[in-house]
């Protein structure tokens, strides 16, 4: 844990290296170009909910990403990075750099007139653990935040308390693109800063305003603190149910779609191997018996809408991580600027229909809809992998991984096969902020693109009674409803459609033992604890 004072001395230490840099320069009699002198790189966390393994186009999607694919071509990008399986455990650890159950949020967030219960399932983040935004604001960068929050619903726990300096979004987990549903879970709002933001009756739409307000808290730092480099932490709430999209972005998909998602699953699968992502290892797992065949399905009509819904609220999401990056080019901030994305689970096969908000006689995706995707399209999302969302095997905490930095990082047009976790966001940026990292559990990333070799990591899982560990190359991992262990060799079958649990049952139990040891740890609780859906 970093402490106040070390903040203090991290600051202090950058203000004397500062001057020292300045009186070089000035004692030297020479005039230095400003581009020689080292800088911290302003650092951006894009974050997608909700969204499967091969949702995008350089992940094997036929959906229309052009600008994730052109950043994924100029940095790297990782077959094997993880989530925590659900929105706010996932959340947790990029803000705090920690497993979630230290932080609070082993499972889902509390309501503000709920009691508090201190400790691993609080439902809210620790104030005992600093947040990426708190550490680097202490060493002198600016810090922003648009998009959902979702790790603490009362006010002393909003982002403003939490380091950053300007907050546009949504406070809760969920809720319509086009309003806010007053029925919803718990009052949920949408703020500017801590004040309740009036959303427009027309013209509004949730990405497009997370990324308005993103550029607007950029180019005002541009304008009144250009010399600070910058964290800016752009969490979108799309493609999460409900699904909601403009239907200029909705044509695009639905004639493609009445190929239904078997057709579509396999394409994916294809265009996977051909841009090398997957290889004969990566075997295309089977459609679940509770999925019936594209061709026995009824009302096709609705789940060709469904889909293209969903893949035009990703499409729109592309669209407005482009005009970020336009952004950044014009104020001269692209080359310096370490751009992360990811998803927080994979995607999710939810049912929302007991919540009684859509109205039928709305097309889908319109406002006052209010549907999900579900199993069907979320299996296609996961492709190659089986599960979902809240479950530990792959398909529900693998995420496409993209990260690039035009100053620091080459390009690399392959696929790395080295492995990473969400624990490991804030380490990378602590040392590219030149902060000390102590008392984490992750490691920075660096060795993507410094060529230091690293040791094989072991990572733990645990939500809603699903575990998990992954221990180098072998994966341990339990669903809450199942009796026993499943034991997997993901580098030769990195599906899981090999159990090896019956023949190596000693690694199963050392590696058993080795779980057990980091719940304690953690304080995760033998109870399974319900949580909300969002």
């Amino acid at each position: 844990m970093i402490s106040l004072n070390h903040f203090k001395k991290i600051k202090q230490l950058w203000t004397i290296l500062g001057m020292f840099v300045l009186s070089t320069i000035l004692l030297s009699g020479k005039k230095k170009d400003k581009d020689t002198i080292p800088k911290r790189p302003n650092i951006i966390f894009i974050m997608a909910d909700d969204m499967g393994y091969s949702d995008i186009g350089c992940y094997g999607s036929e959906i229309q990403t052009p600008n994730l694919d052109v950043i994924a071509a100029n940095g790297v990008k990782l077959r094997s990075f993880y989530n925590n399986a659900r929105c706010c455990p996932t959340r947790a650890s990029l803000l705090t750099g920690q497993y979630p159950h230290t932080v609070g949020m082993g499972n889902m967030v509390t309501m503000p007139k709920v009691p508090i219960q201190k400790g691993s399932y609080q439902g809210f983040l620790s104030d005992q653990y600093p947040t990426i935004a708190e550490t680097l604001q202490q060493a002198g960068y600016n810090t922003f935040m648009s998009g959902k929050w979702h790790v603490g619903e009362r006010q002393e726990h909003w982002p403003l308390k939490r380091g950053f300096e300007h907050y546009f979004g949504l406070i809760s987990g969920a809720n319509s693109f086009y309003e806010i549903i007053p029925q919803e879970i718990g009052k949920r709002h949408v703020v500017k800063d801590n004040t309740d933001f009036p959303i427009p009756e027309k013209g509004f739409y949730m990405t497009n305003a997370f990324t308005d307000h993103a550029i607007e808290y950029l180019n005002q730092q541009q304008q009144t603190n250009a010399n600070n480099p910058f964290f800016l932490y752009l969490a979108y709430t799309a493609p999460h149910f409900p699904i909601h999209a403009l239907e200029e972005d909705v044509v695009k998909y639905e004639k493609l779609y009445e190929q239904g998602w078997d057709i579509t699953r396999k394409n994916r699968y294809q265009k996977m191997a051909k841009l090398g992502l997957t290889d004969q290892r990566y075997q295309l797992t089977d459609r679940p018996a509770d999925i019936p065949a594209w061709e026995n399905a009824t009302d096709k009509k609705t789940w060709v809408r469904k889909m293209a819904v969903y893949a035009a609220m990703i499409d729109r999401m592309d669209q407005n991580i482009g005009k970020l990056i336009q952004t950044l080019k014009k104020n001269g901030q692209y080359d310096n600027t370490l751009i992360v994305f990811l998803s927080d689970n994979g995607g999710c096969a939810e049912s929302v229909s007991g919540r009684n908000f859509n109205d039928s006689t709305k097309k889908i995706g319109e406002k006052g809809s209010y549907v999900t995707y579900d199993y069907p399209w979320a299996n296609v999302s996961n492709t190659p992998f089986k599960k979902y969302k809240r479950f530990m095997h792959e398909g529900g905490m693998i995420t496409p991984f993209i990260i690039q930095w035009p100053a620091g990082i080459k390009p690399n047009k392959n696929y790395s096969n080295q492995i990473g976790h969400v624990i490991d966001l804030v380490p990378t940026a602590l040392e590219l902020a030149g902060i000390p990292v102590k008392d984490m559990p992750g490691n920075s990333l660096s060795y993507l693109w410094n060529g230091k070799s690293v040791a094989p990591r072991t990572y733990c899982w645990e939500h809603e009674g699903n575990k998990a560990i992954r221990q180098g190359d072998w994966k341990l991992v339990k669903d809450q409803e199942d009796p026993s262990w499943e034991l997997y060799n993901l580098k030769a079958d990195p599906t899981e459609s090999n159990n090896l649990a019956n023949k190596e049952t000693t690694r199963v139990k050392t590696m058993q033992l080795e779980y057990d040891a980091w719940a304690k740890k953690v304080g995760v609780k033998p109870v399974l604890l319900k949580g909300k859906s969002e």
